[in-house]
Order: C-alpha cells, then sequence, then structure tokens
C-alpha cells in the first residue's frame, strides 16, 4: 500500500517520548507525521487505516541483528533479513559485523547500508568492527568507519580479549561519540561449554559454561568504561550478577547502557532438554532466578533496551549434536509478541516502557532522530493488536531460516501494520 497521504484512524496511541497514550488520530504526508490529534479531518483522495482496538507506536528499533550478507548470504541477507523486520515491526535495524568479510572497513559499511536502503523494507545501520578482522590484534579504524554510517563499533561474537586494547577502544570512541557494543564474554571461563552450567547441563550430560563467563567480563568491561569514561553498550546481559554490576556501575555514574533479549526474559534453560538446538544461543539460556534478573533490571531501568540478537543459521547447521551446533535464533518476528505478552501482560511493565526499550531507549544509544511520533519526523509506525492471541508458525516467517524455539507458543500483539517514512511495508 504505497500512498503520499496516510490517516491512522481510532488507534490507541503509545508515544513515550511524547507522554502521549491515549486514543488519538495521525496524519502522514509524504512521508512524514503531519497531524497528531482526535478527530482529524481530511479529504478522500487520502488513505485511511482504522486502528481501531489497536496499539500504535513508534517503530521498533533492534539494536542487534545479524543479517548474515557479506558472506553468509545462505543463512540470511539484506532481503530476507529486512522482510522479517518489517513482518515484526520493526523499521530500524543495527547489524553486527561478523560477517564475511567482517565489516571492519568503510566500503563495507557503505555496501550494507546501501543494500538496505535498496531493499527498502526497513532502516538498515549497521556497526563497524572494534579490531581489524575480530582477531583482538589492532584496533579498525574507527573514524573511517563512523564517516562512512558506522553507527557503533562491535566484534559482537567475539569479545574483545585484551584488557588494554579495549580500554584503548573506550578512549579512541570518545572522539567520536560512538558506543562501544560489547560481547562481553571469558573464553577461558567458557571452556568448550555449550550450554549453562546447572542442573539441565548435568541431566544432559553437556558440558556447562558458568554464569561467571559473562559476570566476570562485563565487570572487567565496565571497570574500564567507568575509568576511560567511554561510551560502553553491554549486549545480550542474560545473569543477575551481570546486572547487579552494570546496575552498580550506573549508580556510580557510568556512561553505561545495556540490552537483554527475549529469549532471556520468556525462556529458561529448560528449554534446551532433549537437546533442542533451536533453544542452544550465546549467552546460554539462563536458570529461573536470572530470568527474575532480567525482569527486574527492565523494570528499574538498569537495562536500556531489548534486542533480538535475530541470527538465522541453515538447517544442516542446527540439526546435529548439540555441542557442535551453531548458536543463535531467529528472533526479529516474534520480540514484540514475547514482550507483549511476558512483559506487559504480566503486569511487569506498562505498553509505554516496552515501546520505550523497544524504540525510544534504542534510538537514544546509537544517536538517531528516531522513536517518537513527533510531527516533522520521519513517519515509521508500528500498528498491532496488543490482544490477539495468535499461534507462531515458523512455516509463516519471512527469514531464510526458522530455527526458532517458540514454534506453536501462543502469544499477544500481531503485527498488523509497519509504516517505514510513510509507505506500509508489511500489512497483514
Amino acid at each position: 500500500m504505497k500512498s503520499n497521504w496516510i490517516l491512522i484512524k481510532n488507534g490507541h496511541v503509545v508515544d513515550p517520548a511524547n507522554n502521549i497514550d491515549e486514543k488519538l488520530d495521525i496524519l502522514i504526508k509524504d512521508g512524514i507525521i503531519s497531524e497528531v490529534g482526535k478527530d482529524i479531518q481530511t479529504n478522500p483522495f487520502v488513505t485511511v487505516i482504522d486502528a481501531e482496538g489497536k496499539i500504535v507506536a513508534p517503530g521498533l528499533i533492534d539494536l542487534h541483528v545479524h543479517f548474515r550478507e557479506p558472506g553468509y548470504e545462505y543463512k540470511e541477507d539484506i532481503e530476507s533479513g529486512s522482510a522479517a523486520a518489517a513482518r515484526g515491526g520493526v523499521t530500524t535495524v543495527v547489524c553486527m559485523p561478523n560477517t564475511n568479510p567482517t565489516i571492519d572497513n568503510p566500503a563495507l559499511v557503505k555496501y550494507v547500508t546501501d543494500r538496505g536502503k535498496e531493499v527498502g523494507l526497513t532502516h538498515v545501520l549497521t556497526t563497524g568492527c572494534i579490531t581489524k578482522g575480530q582477531k583482538s590484534e589492532e584496533l579498525a579504524e574507527i573514524g573511517e568507519l563512523k564517516n562512512a554510517g558506522a553507527v557503533a563499533v562491535s566484534d559482537d561474537g567475539r569479545p574483545v580479549l585484551s584488557p588494554s586494547l579495549m580500554r584503548k577502544a573506550l578512549e579512541y570512541t570518545k572522539m567520536f561519540d560512538i558506543p562501544i557494543m560489547s560481547h562481553s564474554e571469558d573464553l577461558d571461563l567458557v571452556d568448550g561449554g555449550s550450554m549453562n552450567e546447572g542442573y539441565m547441563s548435568t541431566y544432559l550430560g553437556l558440558r556447562g559454561i558458568p554464569k561467571c563467563a559473562e559476570s566476570v567480563a562485563i565487570s572487567r568491561d565496565v571497570l574500564i568504561a567507568e575509568d576511560v569514561g567511554g561510551r560502553l553498550h553491554v549486549c545480550h546481559v542474560s545473569t543477575r550478577n551481570s546486572i547487579d554490576a552494570i546496575r552498580q556501575a550506573k549508580k556510580r555514574g557510568a556512561n553505561i547502557t545495556c540490552e537483554t533479549a527475549p529469549h532471556y526474559f520468556s525462556l529458561t534453560d529448560k528449554a534446551v532438554d532433549g537437546f533442542n538446538t533451536n533453544a542452544k544461543m550465546n549467552p546460554p539460556l539462563r536458570e529461573q532466578d536470572d530470568v527474575d534478573a532480567v525482569i527486574e533490571g527492565l523494570i528499574d531501568g538498569t537495562i536500556d533496551a531489548i534486542a533480538t540478537d535475530h541470527a538465522p543459521h541453515d538447517k544442516d547447521e542446527k540439526e546435529i549434536e548439540f555441542a557442535l551446533a551453531m548458536n543463535g535464533i531467529v528472533g526479529l518476528e516474534t520480540s514484540l509478541g514475547l514482550g507483549v505478552t511476558n512483559l506487559v501482560r504480566t503486569g511487569k511493565l506498562t505498553m509505554a516502557q516496552l515501546i520505550e526499550k523497544m524504540s525510544v531507549n534504542p534510538a537514544k544509544i546509537i544517536n538517531i532522530d528516531k522513536g517518537s511520533l513527533s510531527v516533522g519526523k520521519a513517519a515509521d509506525i508500528v500498528v498491532f493488536d496488543a490482544d490477539n492471541e495468535y499461534t507462531v508458525d515458523i512455516n509463516e516467517f519471512a527469514s531464510k531460516n526458522n530455527n526458532c524455539p517458540y514454534d506453536g507458543m501462543k502469544l499477544y500483539g500481531r503485527v498488523d501494520f509497519t509504516i517505514l517514512d510513510g509507505n506500509v511495508v508489511f500489512e497483514r
């Protein structure tokens, strides 16, 4: 559906950036939000979307996706990943740089963002590498990466092994005012493990990964960032001690943000039972106490954002022995439903707080002018029914692969419309 003018009528507008949480209309002209108010009247040539009984919110911003292009297009590419984002109400994504070759030079930053514009289903942004080739040996040309359009730097998929190199990176990025998105993990403590260390790993006879493999590394990075003063964003936090370390650092005034993923507040390591490789990810699924801690962190603001860590893999990489299977799940098409079902409908967060975690705060973290429904801003909007129960069907996914542990699960909050720059890019 394309129109120069679109009127969204009768929807419940949730726009935390402007403290709006009420039934209103939104008029879009030539891709820009022109008016937000009650009973907006217009001409008969306007395309009208009746949003009665539905939530109208800023398009979601996912800080952490793997679109796999260049190099691993058999898993996902920018076109299929963008289609998955549109189906999930996500209007901006930030790609991780662990492609082949890694995104450690300006040409590849430009390639990814240009491909995203060519596809035109979501705004595709990207990180560049912290270190050349993600080898933790020398810093990438961070200034050139930023000038080419990178919104952050990350070695996601790999930690920065050297504390002194992480310190230099944080010092250097201060000049460019971009965050380091840290995959904080102590590989020595991981020691070949393939799931969370605990009762389930013992029961299944799998080598476990201790929780301190994450919390020790996060504590290191947090303390370095505190000392240097750089902008640290910690990816995919999943344990109580990790969240406590970030909480205490924030109380001391550290310039730190963090994200978690929907699977860390909706699943425990019990999902691995039966050697279910679709529940294998890194960091691994944890125990109920950690799930509770993640939710507490979302409630008290320690955790700033919810990001999917969308990580498609081919069936041949998942349907093998558990210890050898690749880490990761697809998440773009279920993230909103998991948030609505597990956080809003349970009374843990309000709808406004969920949208803040999935749109407003992510925009602030990467310093982009999005995440609101302000007049004069680009019309990136999601319309969804928070009361509509649906069953997850992986066969409907737009992603090239469907490595997902939620197949058959009942969720609430299915996306009806996704609008990008005033154009409807998905309609159910």
